[in-house]
């Protein structure tokens, strides 16, 4: 009899998206099939797959223990996020070259399929790093007597799923902050530096709109910048590794004595960047938005507003939250952008709501649409009693007007 030979062995993916890249997250089900051809009849112990999923770190230091003396110490952990095998062909044996209960496949080309589930629990997001990595794969094994196993392996992707919409990650984030140089016996004026952003969860390819002040009341020549920065953290054995990469960054202009600088909305764009990784216990990928002043000769003045890199974008109402908040930061007198002098003033209620719209707004509830039907008692009588009262009354003069204070050594340029 003429043994065959095995021509190949592939693993394929049954895609769930439009772009036919093997993508998941956590309660998926994986399927797939493993294709197997043979030129001539072969008979196999097992065909099986093994699938798995793992976060690892593994990095080395060196350590003196003494005069010319010095070893290296490892650093390794590891977390399991699922462990499953299949057979798709034959039984488990022992590894034996026993041709009793073996299988024959004959020439051709096969294909045998294989479906597994993801844990629901939150798995952390495929990711590759310096010193660790979040890695998911199908490996398929055939099993010959007489002859060693035919293996392959494939990777695919998981992204536990981060949604922007939500109102920690819509919240703008802001600082502050002075600094005064001196140099032997003389103080020259501070350096101030105002930054704020409409919010702190973004999606790769977006732009983070930055709106900041930048004052120099000092005698040098300074520069106001901003960076996006995505910080790697690896911990093992109650060690921690941490690697900070540039991400993106930008340039304003060189700023001389007395002179300041607003930045209203400039952008910086996020590049194509991993997903944070939030929930892993040894791998930690965080991002930071840094607005500073480059200070020749001094330490740079600097804001580190915190960033989460999503994978869900920003939902219509969240961009229209999202607008309304940039619209009021441009406001913002910390910034240095005020309203117009002669606001327009709202139209009167008599224009808006006319009286027989107001006595109808107080018609039982069988006179109402289906929407407000579904609405409990208690609120849709809220609804009821407040939708067409009369606004405040308008004035262009604020009733209760700040008394801001400001004890800051004053700049020459004022």
């Amino acid at each position: 009899m003429v043994l065959g030979k095995v021509k190949s062995l592939t693993i394929s993916f049954d895609c769930l998206n439009d772009s036919n890249v093997p993508v998941y997250s956590s309660g998926d089900t994986v399927s797939g099939r493993v294709s197997l051809e043979v030129t001539g009849d072969i008979r196999v112990k097992s065909l099986k797959i093994h699938a798995r999923g793992h976060a690892k770190v593994r990095w080395t230091e060196s350590r003196n223990a003494g005069s010319n003396t010095a070893y290296t110490q490892n650093y390794t952990e590891e977390v399991e996020y699922f462990n499953h095998k299949d057979i798709l062909v034959g039984q488990e044996r022992d590894d034996d070259n026993s041709e009793e209960g073996l299988h024959t496949i004959h020439s051709g080309r096969h294909e045998y399929a294989f479906s597994f589930e993801l844990p629901q629990t939150p798995l952390a997001t495929s990711f590759e790093g310096r010193h660790g990595s979040v890695r998911y794969w199908v490996k398929a094994e055939l099993h010959r007597p007489w002859f060693l196993p035919v293996k392959l392996k494939k990777e695919f992707t998981v992204f536990e799923h981060i949604d922007i919409n939500t109102p920690s990650l819509l919240s703008p984030q802001a600082g502050t902050k002075e600094k005064t140089l001196c140099c032997w016996f003389c103080t020259s004026g501070p350096i101030s530096l105002s930054a704020k952003i409409e919010r702190k969860g973004y999606t790769p390819g977006e732009s983070i709109q930055i709106f900041a002040e930048i004052e120099n009341c000092s005698s040098r020549v300074v520069v106001p910048k901003a960076a996006i920065y995505q910080t790697q953290a690896f911990y093992a054995k109650g060690k921690m590794k941490e690697v900070k990469q540039l991400v993106a960054n930008l340039r304003g202009e060189s700023l001389s004595s007395g002179k300041t600088e607003t930045w209203n909305g400039k952008q910086l764009k996020i590049p194509p960047v991993s997903p944070s990784i939030l929930d892993c216990s040894i791998i930690r990928v965080e991002y930071s938005l840094m607005v500073y002043v480059d200070i020749p000769g001094a330490m740079d003045l600097f804001l580190n507003l915190p960033l989460v890199i999503g994978t869900i974008p920003l939902h219509p109402f969240g961009s229209r939250t999202s607008s309304v908040s940039s619209q009021c930061s441009m406001n913002m007198n910390w910034l240095g952008l005020t309203l117009p002098e002669r606001p327009e003033a709202p139209p009167s209620y008599a224009e808006v709501v006319t009286e027989e719209q107001r006595q109808s707004s107080l018609a039982p509830l069988g006179a109402c649409d289906d929407f407000e039907r579904a609405l409990p008692g208690p609120l849709f009588a809220y609804i009821q009693e407040f939708r067409f009262l009369p606004p405040p009354l308008y004035s262009e003069i604020d009733p209760n007007p700040d008394q801001p204070t400001d004890d800051r050594p004053s700049c020459p340029s004022r």
